[in-house]
């Protein structure tokens, strides 16, 4: 991370205090710039980034408070400032310095947006504490302010590559009906994931998603996991067993693999899905289900029928609208990501040349080898920094391609590990290109504009 000195302006209109401000800000080790009046402020503002202001509440021509009010972009009278409106910064922490005396009206501006205010006299280590709890408060709105933009954009899985854009675009069509869905992709791709994502993006979301492996339980007890049974119904059925069906009624049931189900259960399976209706196992009342199936499987559909795995009418039912989840290999651009993602809960960082390897790898295993491989190179790293020696062997040979040829230094990198260094440098050629204009610069790198914001002060790119 990056310790760029913070640029602080200092605003009053007494040329003592000024300089006593400009020295006491030298002193905690900002970069102190200074305004007589909130004229001059607004146009330091508005050509020079600034990270916070401390301004006197009593100046002429623009008083604090209105100087605060237009940094939060509220109109000002014509003769006060024409172009106040420009420098609209609804973020820029600001500071209200007053005398003993007028703490109301310090604190009436902090109800008007204001970050903090000190009285004077004040001392260097006060001064210092307002900056540095305005400065970290700020960090915190704009991180908070990506969040909650990635949460409603994202449907909570990692990816940027075009593969996973139009894979979370089809989902967000299907998920608000009630058609069945059938998933189809390599082993590790995250076909529950998805379903998952698709309930979680459906009417059904306050149901339960109930999850069953079909290849992982033995066929003579699938029946019953499926649809329960009755008492007696066969031998150690000493009581009645609700069934997943049942447990799934009002949500969604999620069959994995579903290739792997009995070709007799597959038939049992498609009267349910036809009738909504299911029978226990050893009984004859017929019971009503309300559920969406979300089918997967690891096999080619159409192979799996022509294998006798997979019953054709059954597939017709289940295919009424197919997702087929990219391996990892065709979309390699995301591992970065991928890493970052399983890498932030042990706080461990990752190396470019790590990344290279990673990326030269072709994952038959997918996202899920993926995880596993980082898992165990955190763990061999001691959650320190994971280098190419941390990798398996057949991983670290497949690395062709220098750091030097894209421009990325080999330092450490860990928000993101691989992309930090590529992403400065992006970010601050967009900005000289559109002269700093964010919205220009944020179409020219295709991204929204609050992301951009985000990255800036992220970055700490000035």
């Amino acid at each position: 991370m990056s310790h760029t000195i913070k640029t602080i302006l200092a605003v009053d209109d007494e040329p003592n205090m000024l300089r006593l401000l400009e020295i006491s800000l030298r002193q905690a080790g900002y970069k102190p710039l200074t305004a007589r009046d909130g004229r001059e402020a607004l146009e330091i503002i508005r050509s020079q980034h600034v990270d916070c202001v401390v301004t006197d509440l009593h100046m002429p021509y623009m008083s604090g408070l209105q100087l605060l009010k237009a940094i939060r972009g509220e109109a000002l009278d014509e003769a006060q400032h024409k172009s106040s409106k420009a420098q609209s910064n609804p973020d820029l922490p600001v500071i209200i310095v007053t005398a003993q005396g007028e703490v109301k009206t310090a604190i009436d501006a902090m109800k008007n947006g204001a970050s903090d205010y000190i009285l004077r006299p004040f001392d260097l280590e006060e001064l210092e504490l307002a900056i540095s709890r305005a400065l970290s408060f700020a960090r915190l709105v704009v991180e908070n302010q990506f969040l909650r933009e990635e949460k409603t954009s994202d449907i909570g899985i990692v990816g940027n590559s075009p593969p996973m854009q139009q894979l979370f675009d089809a989902i967000r069509q299907v998920a608000p009906e009630k058609a069945t869905v059938l998933i189809a992709g390599e082993t590790g791709t995250g076909k529950e994931l998805v379903a998952r994502a698709i309930h979680a993006g459906s009417p059904r979301k306050e149901g339960l998603f109930v999850a069953v492996n079909c290849a992982a339980i033995p066929h003579e007890m699938l029946e019953s996991e499926l649809f329960g049974h009755e008492k007696g119904a066969f031998t150690g059925a000493i009581k009645e067993r609700v069934g997943k069906f049942e447990l799934a009624d009002g949500g969604t049931l999620f069959l994995d693999e579903i290739t792997e189900m009995p070709m007799q259960l597959q038939a049992k399976l498609l009267r349910a899905l036809q009738e909504n209706v299911i029978e226990r196992v050893g009984g004859n009342r017929q019971i009503d289900v309300d559920i969406r199936v979300v089918a997967a499987t690891n096999r080619d559909p159409k192979q799996a029928i022509a294998d006798g795995k997979l019953r054709e009418d059954l597939y017709y039912r289940l295919n009424v609208f197919r997702l087929d989840l990219p391996p990892l290999r065709m979309r390699k651009s995301d591992i970065a990501s991928l890493a970052q993602h399983f890498l932030a809960q042990r706080r461990a960082a990752i190396s470019v040349d790590a990344i290279q390897a990673l990326t030269g790898y072709d994952w038959p295993g997918n996202v899920r080898e993926l995880e596993n491989v980082l898992e165990r190179a955190a763990i061999i790293s001691g959650n320190q920094t994971i280098l190419p020696k941390h990798l398996p062997a057949e991983m670290v040979n497949h690395v062709t391609l220098a750091a030097s040829d894209s421009g990325v230094a080999t330092n450490t990198l860990a928000l993101p590990p691989a992309l930090e260094a590529l992403e400065r440098r992006l970010i601050s050629e967009a900005l000289a290109i559109t002269q700093g204009n964010k919205s220009k610069a944020a179409k020219l790198l295709e991204i929204s504009e609050r992301s951009l914001w985000y990255k800036i002060s992220q970055y700490e790119i000035h």
